[in-house]
Order: structure tokens, then C-alpha cells, then sequence
């Protein structure tokens, strides 16, 4: 009987591999500072009177981290998306224009306004497989890390959300006009023709964002030639908000850096 209840005893009780997380304590907060408020009621002294103080709120350190995070939640960047930084973008042994496009790329990140919003938009444009994308996602990260909001809208992809859900689209472009910053990615990417309902929606987007002088951040295969064969409109526009970072990646196949191995 003894052995049989020690047993049970042992089948009972947690085994030492059991990987199993214990809960947190239900009083458990991220910032014990700030009680996870963000924030917290400092009494500051007004006079010299017994009763002359007032309660003022200041933010908590925390606050800026918990933006951020908000900020990258909501700006639809993937999480293989938010590892691209100007850190870990190869510029050893390329071509002079890609060096240039970081460099633009750099430059843009550090011309910010009072509020922390670029001053100018930018454009990396050309062949396929220059780091356009990486580039412009260390921006954009960049930008996020800094509270500023960013909203990624990869065009191909996003089109076709769009399309599939046609009762999205007012809040989608409303989104898209009003965000701080907007990164459009691979703009006209396709083999067919756009049609005139998605050049419609993006003369809404861009003219919005022109007229409001508000950033966007523009990768394409097209040049601007090509972008003013689409829609002269969008093209012109995109060209004067994006004239002080503006650069096209000309060449051939020993640009696409994905080929690197092949092409040796």
C-alpha cells in the first residue's frame, strides 16, 4: 500500500522537465514605476502655505518604449521587416549608386522637423534587387523608434486586400492620406497594366500627401519617366516631394545583390 501511494505520489507531482511556465503574480507589472499607467501624479509645491501644492503628471520612462511598440504593431511591418537596418545593409563591393541610395536613405532619416517627422520625402527607384526595400524599412524603423508613426503599404499585396474587401477601402486610404509618414513599396509593380481604379486611389493618396506636405517613402522599379507614363500626375508630384532624395539605380543584372552568388 505504502508503495502504491508513493506512486501516485510521484505521477502527481510536477516532473522536472515540465517546461510550464508558472503564472505571474496577479499584482505583477512590465514598469513597477508607473504601475504600467505610463505615467504618475508628481505633488509639486506652489507656496509657502500649508495647502499651496498641486498634483502635476509626468510620463514615465517607459512611455516612450510602450509608443514605439504601439507604433510598430500598427504600421503593418512584419517582424522579418523590422531586422532591416542601416547596420546590417551590405554596402561593401556595390555598385556607387546603391552606396548613394544609402546614403540618401541615412541623410533622410537625420532631416527631421520640430516634431521628429521628416522634412522631405524619398524615392529609391530602379532595378530590382538594390536594397531599395531594406533601405527604406531602416527608415521606416528608424522613424518608429523614434514615436514618429509609420504606415507600410506594399502595393501589390495591399491592392489585393483592397480588392477582396471593397468595404475597406475609404478606411484604407483615409489611413494612408493621414498617416505621418507613408512607405509605398514596389508603386506600379506588376506585368499587366494598372488599371484606372488603382491609379485613381493612389492620385487620392499621393495629391493628399502633396498638398498636405506630408513625407511618403516610395520604392519602384519604375523611373520617374515610367511612373509619368502610368499617371503623369502621381509622377510629377512624386518627383517634387521627393527632389532632395531622389535616386534611380541604373544598370544591369550585376546590381540584384540576390544574384550575387549566381553571377560570379
Amino acid at each position: 500500500m505504502a508503495a502504491e501511494l508513493l506512486k501516485r505520489l510521484r505521477a502527481s507531482s510536477p516532473s522536472s522537465t515540465d517546461k510550464t511556465e508558472p503564472e505571474p503574480p496577479k499584482n505583477h507589472h512590465r514598469c513597477e514605476k508607473c504601475r504600467d499607467e505610463e505615467g504618475f501624479l508628481i505633488r509639486v509645491k506652489t507656496g509657502d502655505g500649508p495647502f499651496d501644492y498641486r498634483d502635476d503628471w509626468r510620463d514615465c520612462e517607459c512611455k516612450k518604449e510602450r509608443v514605439a511598440e504601439r507604433m510598430m504593431k500598427s504600421s503593418r511591418i512584419t517582424p522579418e521587416f523590422q531586422k532591416k537596418t542601416f547596420g546590417n545593409f551590405v554596402q561593401e563591393g556595390r555598385p556607387h549608386t546603391v552606396v548613394e541610395a544609402y546614403n540618401a536613405a541615412y541623410n533622410c532619416v537625420r532631416d527631421l522637423d520640430d516634431q521628429g517627422v521628416p522634412n522631405s520625402s524619398i524615392a529609391l527607384l530602379g532595378r530590382p534587387g538594390c536594397g531599395k526595400t531594406h533601405l527604406l524599412m531602416a527608415v521606416s524603423n528608424n522613424l518608429l523608434a523614434k514615436g514618429i508613426q509609420v504606415l507600410y503599404f506594399p502595393f501589390v499585396e495591399g491592392f489585393n486586400e483592397i480588392k477582396a474587401n471593397l468595404d475597406t477601402l475609404e478606411q484604407r486610404i483615409h489611413q494612408m492620406q493621414q498617416a505621418d509618414v507613408l512607405y509605398i513599396d514596389d508603386l506600379f509593380k506588376g506585368r499587366e497594366k494598372a488599371t484606372d481604379f488603382v491609379i485613381e486611389q493612389m492620385f487620392a493618396i499621393i495629391n493628399y500627401r502633396y498638398l498636405e506636405r506630408k513625407p511618403i517613402l516610395i520604392s519602384s522599379e519604375k523611373t520617374i519617366a515610367g511612373l509619368c507614363e502610368i499617371d503623369e500626375g502621381i509622377g510629377s508630384r512624386i518627383n517634387e516631394m521627393c527632389r532632395e532624395y531622389l535616386v534611380v539605380l541604373k544598370g544591369g543584372i550585376e546590381l540584384n545583390y540576390r544574384l550575387r552568388d549566381a553571377l560570379q
